[in-house]
């Protein structure tokens, strides 16, 4: 077996890890106007972390928006946020979305590194290239187009990477410089990761090619199997040239209840009761993101009015049911390279110990039966997750 494939074998046979969206917008995670139990303060969010760390979560993912838009009125910035959660856990890893543009590169490299040793090695990084022109023209910053965005945001990632590991640093690029800098102290050097992870977004070519040449994470909008598939193809492909691997993470909207009727009827009243006029501009935004793109294939290029009620396609990954069909699905998945799920929830108290307490014990066990059976291996080369 090559070295690349022994990697995503053993990044597959790991268990599987588990993220949640963080609330530090108000209107929740579906732009809907159905009662939703969960709030954007932080005295919320705190007691949410700890109960997401307690009950099986490794990471959360705090929301990065800067205006009000599309049911979001109120925000909390990212990484103060983000911080201040690092504080209030022990084990859960918080990762801090950023927009390059926004943000000196240096500035959030020693940020992100303070964040890093005040939390013991649990600070991480969302890099998003954006795709909401207002939060840049109305803050008196230039507004790039699609790929410029992406070849940005690479310059970017390379630039935290280089800062974070070399002594005396030197980058001369299209966006960003350094000279002769030394970033003293730099992050923790933890077993499986040197410096804060990074993470990455987006769905289009110029995306999943980024991803394979600099990002740790993928990270995917809802997906089906065949979607997610094709990404983890197309970002592995890219990866393997430079000698590389990439690790996957996938969003999903969960809805877990006693039986499927159940769960199948509160998505049934999240879409009856859309925002539809918030629902209607978050969508004509987005999908002109999407068909930006030299080959149309943008996040959100595709997607329906329903799709657009959870804003990342959550729905679109399945994850409505029973705690034994949620599992299945789940660990299904994994057999297609998914290593993370970051996860979205209705009323996030009670559906994360939900999830903690009737789901998640399900998918380990099934966890099990895939690694001791061999099945795991054959299904990943079966989908291509394993190169020939």
């Amino acid at each position: 077996m090559s070295e690349i494939n022994a990697q995503r074998l053993e990044a597959a046979a790991a268990p599987l890890q588990f993220a949640y969206w963080v609330p530090n917008v108000s209107g929740g995670l579906v732009v809907s106007k159905i009662e939703q139990r969960t709030d954007w303060s932080y005295d919320y969010n705190r007691e949410l972390a700890v109960l997401a760390e307690n009950n099986g979560f490794d990471y959360a993912l705090t929301q990065v928006r800067y205006i009000a838009s599309y049911g979001a009125a109120y925000q909390q910035e990212s990484t103060a946020f983000s911080l201040a959660l690092l504080l209030a856990t022990e084990r859960l890893k918080v990762i801090a979305a950023v927009h390059p543009g926004l943000w000196q590169p240096g500035v959030l490299a020693k940020l992100l590194t303070t964040a890093d040793h005040l939390s013991g090695g649990r600070a991480a990084v969302n890099v998003v290239s954006g795709w909401f022109k207002d939060e840049f023209t109305k803050l008196g910053e230039p507004w790039l187009e699609h790929d410029e965005r992406y070849r940005r945001t690479e310059e970017f990632i390379t630039y935290l990477r280089t800062i974070w590991t070399d002594e005396h640093a030197e980058l001369s690029g299209d966006f960003y410089r350094l000279h002769d800098f030394d970033l003293k102290p730099k992050p923790l050097d933890l077993p499986g990761r040197p410096h804060p992870e990074i993470f990455q977004g987006g769905n289009s070519t110029a995306a999943r090619a980024m991803a394979g040449r600099v990002s740790d994470w993928y990270f995917s909008n809802g997906k089906d199997f065949d979607g997610i598939t094709e990404q983890v193809v197309d970002v592995n492909t890219e990866a393997a040239l430079h000698g590389r691997s990439v690790r996957f993470g996938l969003n999903g909207f969960l809805i877990g209840r006693d039986s499927e009727s159940e769960a199948r009827d509160v998505l049934r009243e999240i879409v009856e009761k859309a925002d539809r006029e918030a629902v209607e501009g978050f969508g004509s935004a987005v999908t002109q993101a999407g068909t930006s793109t030299s080959n149309k294939e943008g996040m959100w290029a595709d997607s329906e009015f329903a799709d657009l009620v959870q804003y990342n396609d959550g729905f679109r990954t399945g994850l409505i049911g029973t705690p034994e069909q949620i599992a299945e699905r789940i660990v299904a998945y994994k057999t297609r390279g998914v290593n993370l799920f970051l996860l979205g929830f209705l009323h996030y108290l009670e559906d994360v110990e939900y999830f903690g307490t009737r789901i998640l014990p399900l998918v380990r066990e099934l966890e099990a039966d895939l690694n001791s059976s061999g099945t795991l291996e054959r299904e990943l080369a079966r989908n291509g997750v394993l190169s020939a």
